[in-house]
Protein backbone atom coordinates (compact mmCIF):
# COMPACT_ATOMS: atom_id res chain seq x y z
CA UNK A 1 0.00 0.00 0.00
CA UNK A 2 1.21 3.79 -1.03
CA UNK A 3 1.60 5.94 2.19
CA UNK A 4 0.08 9.33 1.98
CA UNK A 5 4.02 10.79 1.11
CA UNK A 6 4.14 8.48 -1.81
CA UNK A 7 0.76 9.63 -3.19
CA UNK A 8 1.26 13.02 -2.88
CA UNK A 9 4.93 12.56 -5.06
CA UNK A 10 3.38 10.74 -7.85
CA UNK A 11 0.45 13.58 -7.87
CA UNK A 12 3.24 15.66 -7.60
CA UNK A 13 4.77 14.22 -10.38
CA UNK A 14 2.14 13.71 -12.67
CA UNK A 15 0.79 17.52 -12.54
CA UNK A 16 4.47 18.58 -13.30
CA UNK A 17 5.19 16.67 -16.31
CA UNK A 18 1.13 17.66 -17.14
CA UNK A 19 2.53 21.21 -16.57
CA UNK A 20 6.19 20.68 -18.68
CA UNK A 21 3.84 19.11 -21.74
CA UNK A 22 1.37 22.01 -21.71
CA UNK A 23 4.30 25.04 -21.34
CA UNK A 24 6.09 23.27 -24.14
CA UNK A 25 2.80 23.48 -26.37
CA UNK A 26 2.89 26.68 -25.35
CA UNK A 27 6.28 27.70 -26.52
CA UNK A 28 5.45 26.03 -29.41
CA UNK A 29 2.41 27.93 -30.45
CA UNK A 30 3.70 31.57 -29.60
CA UNK A 31 7.07 30.34 -31.73
CA UNK A 32 4.55 29.92 -35.00
CA UNK A 33 2.44 32.74 -33.98
CA UNK A 34 5.19 35.18 -33.45
CA UNK A 35 6.48 33.61 -37.14
CA UNK A 36 3.48 34.29 -38.43
CA UNK A 37 3.26 37.91 -37.75
CA UNK A 38 6.88 38.58 -38.38
CA UNK A 39 5.81 37.57 -41.86
CA UNK A 40 2.78 39.62 -42.38
CA UNK A 41 4.77 42.96 -40.74
CA UNK A 42 8.05 42.64 -39.27
CA UNK A 43 7.56 45.01 -37.04
CA UNK A 44 3.95 44.26 -35.56
CA UNK A 45 3.23 45.95 -31.54
CA UNK A 46 1.76 42.15 -31.43
CA UNK A 47 5.51 40.72 -31.54
CA UNK A 48 5.71 42.04 -27.72
CA UNK A 49 2.06 41.53 -26.52
CA UNK A 50 2.12 37.58 -27.42
CA UNK A 51 4.75 36.99 -25.18
CA UNK A 52 2.74 38.63 -22.78
CA UNK A 53 0.06 36.71 -22.99
CA UNK A 54 1.93 32.91 -23.35
CA UNK A 55 3.46 34.15 -20.21
CA UNK A 56 -0.04 35.13 -18.19
CA UNK A 57 -1.70 31.21 -19.41
CA UNK A 58 1.44 29.68 -17.92
CA UNK A 59 0.67 31.05 -15.02
CA UNK A 60 -3.03 30.17 -14.64
CA UNK A 61 -2.04 26.86 -15.80
CA UNK A 62 0.56 26.62 -12.68
CA UNK A 63 -2.03 28.20 -10.13
CA UNK A 64 -4.58 25.27 -11.30
CA UNK A 65 -1.82 22.58 -11.35
CA UNK A 66 -0.50 23.54 -7.40
CA UNK A 67 -4.09 23.74 -6.36
CA UNK A 68 -5.16 20.59 -7.80
CA UNK A 69 -1.71 19.26 -5.95
CA UNK A 70 -3.15 20.66 -2.37
CA UNK A 71 -6.60 19.60 -3.43
CA UNK A 72 -5.62 15.65 -3.69
CA UNK A 73 -3.67 15.69 -0.29
CA UNK A 74 -6.59 16.93 2.03
CA UNK A 75 -5.82 20.84 1.62
CA UNK A 76 -8.90 22.80 1.59
CA UNK A 77 -8.46 25.61 -0.97
CA UNK A 78 -11.58 27.19 -0.94
CA UNK A 79 -9.95 29.77 1.59
CA UNK A 80 -7.24 30.10 -0.78
CA UNK A 81 -9.28 30.55 -3.90
CA UNK A 82 -11.83 32.98 -2.03
CA UNK A 83 -8.71 34.80 -0.79
CA UNK A 84 -7.67 35.41 -4.70
CA UNK A 85 -10.84 36.20 -5.75
CA UNK A 86 -11.47 39.38 -2.94
CA UNK A 87 -7.53 39.82 -3.48
CA UNK A 88 -8.51 39.77 -7.39
CA UNK A 89 -11.61 41.99 -7.38
CA UNK A 90 -9.75 44.75 -5.25
CA UNK A 91 -6.77 44.71 -8.21
CA UNK A 92 -9.07 44.38 -10.86
CA UNK A 93 -11.39 47.57 -9.54
CA UNK A 94 -7.61 49.32 -9.13
CA UNK A 95 -6.73 48.54 -13.12
CA UNK A 96 -9.94 48.32 -14.49
CA UNK A 97 -8.71 51.48 -16.66
CA UNK A 98 -5.27 49.68 -17.63
CA UNK A 99 -7.07 46.51 -18.28
CA UNK A 100 -9.50 47.81 -20.81
CA UNK A 101 -6.33 49.19 -22.60
CA UNK A 102 -4.89 45.70 -22.77
CA UNK A 103 -7.79 44.48 -24.10
CA UNK A 104 -8.36 47.38 -26.12
CA UNK A 105 -4.51 47.05 -28.09
CA UNK A 106 -5.32 43.38 -28.56
CA UNK A 107 -8.67 44.21 -30.01
CA UNK A 108 -7.01 46.59 -32.27
CA UNK A 109 -4.40 44.43 -33.28
CA UNK A 110 -5.90 41.75 -34.02
CA UNK A 111 -8.51 43.11 -36.04
CA UNK A 112 -5.46 45.17 -37.89
CA UNK A 113 -7.45 48.18 -37.60
CA UNK A 114 -4.12 50.23 -38.15
CA UNK A 115 -0.38 49.91 -37.72
CA UNK A 116 3.14 52.04 -36.95
CA UNK A 117 2.88 54.96 -40.11
CA UNK A 118 -0.88 54.72 -40.99
CA UNK A 119 -2.03 57.99 -41.23
CA UNK A 120 -5.68 57.86 -39.34
CA UNK A 121 -8.67 59.79 -38.18
CA UNK A 122 -9.39 58.56 -34.32
CA UNK A 123 -12.45 60.72 -31.97
CA UNK A 124 -11.66 64.30 -34.30
CA UNK A 125 -7.46 63.57 -33.91
CA UNK A 126 -5.67 63.18 -37.38
CA UNK A 127 -2.26 62.03 -37.68
CA UNK A 128 0.44 59.48 -38.13
CA UNK A 129 0.50 56.41 -36.03
CA UNK A 130 3.70 56.92 -34.27
CA UNK A 131 3.57 53.55 -31.63
CA UNK A 132 0.72 51.47 -30.21
CA UNK A 133 1.77 49.81 -26.87
CA UNK A 134 -0.18 48.08 -23.88
CA UNK A 135 -1.86 51.01 -22.82
CA UNK A 136 -2.28 54.04 -25.67
CA UNK A 137 -1.58 54.71 -29.54
CA UNK A 138 0.79 57.80 -30.05
CA UNK A 139 -0.48 59.27 -33.10
CA UNK A 140 1.77 62.93 -34.60
CA UNK A 141 -0.67 65.54 -35.96
CA UNK A 142 0.22 67.45 -39.06
CA UNK A 143 1.01 69.85 -35.96
CA UNK A 144 3.69 67.78 -35.44
CA UNK A 145 2.26 67.57 -31.94
CA UNK A 146 2.15 63.99 -30.27
CA UNK A 147 -1.20 62.89 -29.13
CA UNK A 148 -1.59 59.83 -27.01
CA UNK A 149 -5.29 58.06 -26.99
CA UNK A 150 -6.05 55.38 -24.71
CA UNK A 151 -6.06 51.90 -26.24
CA UNK A 152 -9.83 51.35 -24.90
CA UNK A 153 -10.81 54.93 -26.01
CA UNK A 154 -9.57 53.79 -30.08
CA UNK A 155 -11.17 50.73 -29.55
CA UNK A 156 -14.86 51.83 -29.42
CA UNK A 157 -14.29 54.85 -31.52
CA UNK A 158 -14.73 55.45 -35.16
CA UNK A 159 -11.65 55.21 -36.90
CA UNK A 160 -10.90 56.39 -40.56
CA UNK A 161 -7.52 54.88 -41.88
CA UNK A 162 -6.87 57.09 -44.65
CA UNK A 163 -3.98 55.07 -45.60
CA UNK A 164 -6.21 51.85 -46.66
CA UNK A 165 -7.90 53.52 -49.06
CA UNK A 166 -6.74 52.07 -52.16
CA UNK A 167 -7.64 55.53 -54.46
CA UNK A 168 -8.69 58.76 -53.28
CA UNK A 169 -11.61 61.10 -55.29
CA UNK A 170 -10.40 63.74 -57.29
CA UNK A 171 -13.05 66.79 -58.13
CA UNK A 172 -12.44 69.37 -59.41
CA UNK A 173 -14.42 72.24 -61.22
CA UNK A 174 -12.82 74.67 -64.07
CA UNK A 175 -14.67 77.56 -64.87
CA UNK A 176 -14.38 79.38 -67.99
CA UNK A 177 -15.27 82.31 -69.54
CA UNK A 178 -18.97 82.91 -71.14
CA UNK A 179 -17.42 84.56 -74.20
CA UNK A 180 -15.80 80.75 -74.98
CA UNK A 181 -17.14 79.73 -77.73
CA UNK A 182 -18.47 75.95 -78.43
CA UNK A 183 -15.63 75.17 -80.31
CA UNK A 184 -13.59 76.08 -77.64
CA UNK A 185 -16.01 74.76 -75.12
CA UNK A 186 -15.69 71.08 -76.59
CA UNK A 187 -11.70 71.70 -76.79
CA UNK A 188 -11.91 72.57 -72.82
CA UNK A 189 -13.56 69.07 -71.51
CA UNK A 190 -11.20 67.51 -74.47
CA UNK A 191 -7.90 68.71 -72.96
CA UNK A 192 -9.16 67.50 -69.64
CA UNK A 193 -9.61 63.80 -71.45
CA UNK A 194 -6.45 63.86 -72.90
CA UNK A 195 -4.46 65.05 -69.97
CA UNK A 196 -6.03 62.58 -67.52
CA UNK A 197 -6.23 59.85 -69.54
CA UNK A 198 -1.73 60.26 -69.95
CA UNK A 199 -1.46 60.89 -66.27
CA UNK A 200 -0.03 57.27 -64.93
CA UNK A 201 -1.32 57.96 -61.44
CA UNK A 202 -5.29 58.61 -62.56
CA UNK A 203 -7.82 56.01 -63.03
CA UNK A 204 -9.17 55.79 -66.44
CA UNK A 205 -12.46 56.09 -65.52
CA UNK A 206 -13.26 59.07 -64.81
CA UNK A 207 -16.29 61.68 -65.69
CA UNK A 208 -16.15 65.01 -67.49
CA UNK A 209 -19.19 67.26 -68.26
CA UNK A 210 -20.08 71.02 -68.41
CA UNK A 211 -21.91 70.97 -64.08
CA UNK A 212 -23.54 74.38 -64.41
CA UNK A 213 -23.92 77.66 -65.26
CA UNK A 214 -22.39 79.91 -62.58
CA UNK A 215 -22.56 83.61 -62.20
CA UNK A 216 -20.03 84.63 -64.02
CA UNK A 217 -18.60 80.78 -65.80
CA UNK A 218 -19.59 77.74 -67.34
CA UNK A 219 -18.49 75.28 -64.93
CA UNK A 220 -16.78 72.07 -66.31
CA UNK A 221 -16.69 69.38 -63.57
CA UNK A 222 -14.04 66.83 -63.82
CA UNK A 223 -14.55 63.47 -61.34
CA UNK A 224 -12.33 61.12 -61.18
CA UNK A 225 -9.77 58.98 -58.96
CA UNK A 226 -5.68 59.04 -57.85
CA UNK A 227 -4.51 55.64 -57.77
CA UNK A 228 -3.33 55.89 -54.49
CA UNK A 229 -4.69 56.44 -50.50
CA UNK A 230 -1.82 58.52 -49.93
CA UNK A 231 -2.87 62.24 -49.15
CA UNK A 232 0.99 63.51 -50.31
CA UNK A 233 0.67 61.89 -53.03
CA UNK A 234 -3.14 62.60 -53.74
CA UNK A 235 -1.73 66.56 -53.47
CA UNK A 236 1.08 66.19 -55.93
CA UNK A 237 -0.98 64.26 -59.00
CA UNK A 238 -3.76 66.91 -58.18
CA UNK A 239 -0.94 69.60 -58.50
CA UNK A 240 0.35 68.01 -61.57
CA UNK A 241 -3.38 67.55 -63.37
CA UNK A 242 -3.41 71.40 -62.81
CA UNK A 243 -0.94 72.58 -63.75
CA UNK A 244 -0.95 70.99 -66.95
CA UNK A 245 -4.69 71.40 -67.78
CA UNK A 246 -3.82 75.33 -67.13
CA UNK A 247 -0.94 75.24 -69.42
CA UNK A 248 -2.89 73.58 -72.63
CA UNK A 249 -5.92 76.08 -71.83
CA UNK A 250 -3.61 79.26 -72.44
CA UNK A 251 -1.97 77.55 -75.81
CA UNK A 252 -5.08 77.11 -76.61
CA UNK A 253 -6.69 80.82 -75.57
CA UNK A 254 -9.26 79.62 -73.14
CA UNK A 255 -9.63 81.82 -70.67
CA UNK A 256 -10.33 81.05 -66.67
CA UNK A 257 -13.66 82.97 -65.48
CA UNK A 258 -12.98 85.70 -62.69
CA UNK A 259 -15.92 86.90 -60.38
CA UNK A 260 -17.45 90.42 -61.84
CA UNK A 261 -20.75 92.09 -61.35
CA UNK A 262 -22.70 94.49 -64.06
CA UNK A 263 -23.69 97.85 -62.13
CA UNK A 264 -26.66 99.88 -63.75
CA UNK A 265 -26.78 103.36 -62.82
CA UNK A 266 -30.20 104.52 -63.45
CA UNK A 267 -29.92 107.86 -63.78
CA UNK A 268 -28.76 107.78 -67.61
CA UNK A 269 -29.36 104.03 -67.83
CA UNK A 270 -25.35 103.81 -68.43
CA UNK A 271 -23.97 100.18 -67.89
CA UNK A 272 -20.74 99.73 -66.34
CA UNK A 273 -19.05 96.49 -65.69
CA UNK A 274 -16.33 95.70 -63.11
Amino acid sequence: MLTNLQKGLIAVGINAVILYVCFKVIDIVNKKVLEKIKNEESNSPLLRFVPILMKLLKVILAFIAITGILQSQGYSVSSIIAGFGIGGLAVGMAAKDTLANVFGSISILSDHVYKIGDYVKVNGIEGYVEDVNIRSTKIRDLDHFLITVPNNVAANAVITNVSNAKKRFLNITFGVTYSTSNEKLKLAQDILKEVAAAHKDIHKEFTIAIHDLGDSSINIRFRGYVKSGSYDKFLRVRGEFYNQVIAKYREADIDFAFPSRSIYIESDNTKVEN
